[in-house]
């Protein structure tokens, strides 16, 4: 794989081991880029024979992955054929199936088409301190369209993934824990050596058994695959609606007056952006 300017960046630590860096600063926006690397990369590890495990991690502080960049939406890569999966969809349907085990060290926020992202992964490990997750969609008059309304529930159950859902409010690394959000938080200085080593130590088992056993527990727990794909569906058809469009600008002008800290307090801010309405 070559490495060019890139949202994402790749690297082999071993021959058993590869680890991708989401890179889009300030704030780690999903672009169309970033999902057509991410499907490059995805596909051929998944022909090859040695891979055992893919780490994902963030170089771009207090920002793990986050929510989609919505002034670029015309950039993301859209099917010629109407009944093709979504790019999107495909992306993350293939990371939950994937003949590797995913393992994402959360610093950040994780939001939007980032947290479902992570939601696909096979274990999220976050920091206690730095880690933030949310899915904003609601609030901001759109729907989710990635999987969080398909994976949420099943990992939180029906009650709190409404909450986090509709309320599109920020949550914490500890509440995320607590919930079955994330496999568990850690104090961000013991982080990166635990992942290290459950890293290390799956490299070190039999590939066969490990891809099998990991495809019996996707036969009992990931949603079907025809639910992601309606999902996109209504979340590109939101994208069209009143709730949206009459919020958007508001937004976009909340968003300037707030600079950066949009982002940093995004959940505080759909709050407030629906109230002034």
């Amino acid at each position: 794989m070559s490495e060019q300017q890139s949202t994402i960046h790749y690297e082999r630590t071993s021959p058993q081991i590869a680890k991708i860096t989401f890179a889009n600063p300030p704030v780690n926006l999903i672009t169309g880029e970033t999902v057509l690397r991410l499907i490059e990369i995805v596909t051929e590890l998944a022909t090859d024979p040695d891979i055992q495990v893919v780490l994902f991690d963030s170089a771009t502080p207090d920002f793990f992955y986050n929510h989609f960049d919505l002034a670029a939406a015309a950039d993301f890569p859209a099917p010629e054929d109407p009944d093709a999966v979504p790019a999107w969809t495909n992306l993350v349907l293939a990371l939950s199936k994937a003949p590797y085990i995913t393992i994402a060290a959360i610093r950040g926020r994780t939001r939007g088409g980032g947290n479902e992202l992570a939601l696909a992964l096979d274990l999220r490990y976050a920091s206690s301190e730095k880690a933030i997750f949310g899915q904003p969609e609601v609030g901001s008059g759109l729907l989710p369209g990635g999987g969080g309304t398909e994976r949420l529930p099943r990992a939180i159950g029906r009650d709190r993934a409404l909450e986090a859902i509709l309320t599109s409010d920020d949550y914490d690394a500890d509440t995320a824990e607590r919930w079955g959000w994330v496999t568990r938080a850690l104090p961000d200085n013991e982080l990166d050596a635990f992942v290290g080593t459950v890293a290390a130590r799956l490299a070190s088992f039999d590939r066969t058994s490990l891809v099998s056993a990991k495809a019996q527990i996707n036969r009992a727990s990931l949603p079907p695959d025809a639910d992601l794909v309606a999902a996109y569906g209504e979340f590109a058809h939101s994208l069209t609606l009143p709730g949206f469009l009459t919020r958007a600008t508001g937004t976009q002008a909340l968003a300037e007056q707030a600079g950066i800290d949009f982002e940093y307090r995004l959940g505080h801010h759909i709050g407030v952006a629906n109230q002034q309405r």
